[in-house]
Parts: C-alpha cells; structure tokens; sequence
C-alpha cells in the first residue's frame, strides 16, 4: 500500500504547500469555487468539467453518506487522499498508486512560439487528441478551469497541454498529449514549460500529477525540474444502490 504522507517540498515562501494534500478541494473552495457543487462536506465540479469529488476531510464519518446525497446511487467516483476501507454498499471498481510533482528552482519554463491558444471552437479536436492518447480525464468544458494551449501541424492539432485543478497559489498542469507519430520530438515538454512560464507569470507555481507506473512521463518531468512530492492511493468506487 502505498505511503499518502507527503515529503518535505522544497522552499515555497509565496504558496502554502500543504493545500497540495488535498488538491480538488482547496481549488473547489478557492480559486475553481464558481464551478462548485456540494456543501461543506463535500463537492464536485460538473460533470461536463471535470470528475473530480472532494471531500473535506476523510475523519469524518458523515462524509459518505454525504457523497451518496451529492453524487446519487449506483454513482461512479474517483477517490484519492482516502487509505482506508470503503464502507459497507460501496463497490470498488479500481485502484492505483498517483505521485504528485511540484517545480522546483531548476525549472527554467519559456513561452513556445509555435503554441496557439485552445478554446470553445477547439473542443472537438482536444477530445479527439485525449481520446487517441489518453492523458487522463477531459470533459467537453474542461478548458474552462484554465489556459489550453496546443501545436497544429497541417492544420491538425497534434499536441496539447493545459491547466486543471487550481489551489490557491498552484496550477496543475494537465491533459499532457502528443500524437504517435509527432513524439520524441520535445513538443511535451515545449508545451508543459510555456503553461509553466505562465502560470509563473501570475506568482503561482506548477504541480503535476501522474500515475506512479507511468514512470516515463515522470522521468520526463523531472528532467524538466519538477520533483517528487508525494505519493497518494487513488480508487474508482460504486456508491450504494439503496
């Protein structure tokens, strides 16, 4: 089972680290609240957004059944920051182990001459990219959470990457993608450097997430200067039905 308790984060005097211990719900609370639905308990951002559920803290007891009223029964949700057992009615459909990167000061991110903006009239071709190469979740307005950028070749969007979650004083850095046959090219990390440059451009800094087995994309990352922050469970579950 893999270790949730975060390692030390290198200086960040201007962002306080510890709202990355619970990601979705300091954006759904912060910065992502206009996008909020739930309570104090717990909330989620539409479905068309994102997927993503947060709850406030896991030591209270009343935050499941709180889930059921949010989401309904027979629900599918994902999970993360939970190390315990599902209570009774709960299925679990999945599992896995995430790792979150933070930018460290060797990260040097520039602006990418050849990155256009990405927007509403984009929407259809940023799906089809994240459904050829399945960065992670998308939805139709997911570019709303932040700034989308892209590389087109011919005409065709190719290469994507863009901002998601947004806890105070941090932007994730997310929906990463590159067609097959443009890769090893450096267009990812082109693309992740400039949405770093500006994301740094407005005092925030940079996180990533990642699953732990894409250890590729991690080693890429850190090349780039990100580093290890922590480690997190994340779960696919199945609220009660009745």
């Amino acid at each position: 089972m893999p270790d949730p308790s975060p390692t030390p984060l290198l200086d960040a005097p201007h962002a306080d680290a510890t709202v990355l211990d619970n990601a979705p719900w300091h954006a759904l609370t912060g910065p992502h609240a206009s996008f909020a639905i739930g309570n104090d308990l717990v909330r989620r951002y539409p479905a068309d957004v994102a997927p993503f559920v947060a709850v406030r803290s896991w030591e209270d007891p009343a935050i499941w059944q709180a889930l059921v009223e949010l989401v309904g029964p027979g629900a599918e949700i994902g999970l993360s920051g939970y190390d315990g057992e599902v209570p009774d009615g709960w299925e679990v459909v999945g599992e896995g182990e995430g790792v979150q990167l933070v930018e460290t000061d060797a990260l040097r991110p520039r602006p990418d001459a050849e990155a256009v903006l990405l927007g509403a009239d984009d929407v259809p071709e940023m799906l089809a990219i994240v459904e050829r190469n399945e960065p992670g979740p998308f939805r139709p307005r997911t570019y709303e959470l932040g700034r989308y950028i892209g590389i087109r070749r011919e005409g065709r969007l190719i290469a994507m990457a863009g901002e998601r979650l947004h806890p105070e004083g941090w932007t994730e850095i997310s929906a990463v993608a590159v067609d097959a046959d443009h890769r090893r090219q450096g267009l990812a990390s082109r693309l992740v450097l400039d949405v770093a440059f500006h994301i740094q451009q407005r005092g925030d800094r940079a996180l990533l997430h990642a699953a732990a087995s894409n250890v590729g994309a991690i080693a890429a990352y850190e090349r780039l200067g990100f580093a290890l922050r922590r480690r997190n469970r994340f779960w696919a579950v199945r609220t009660p039905v009745a």
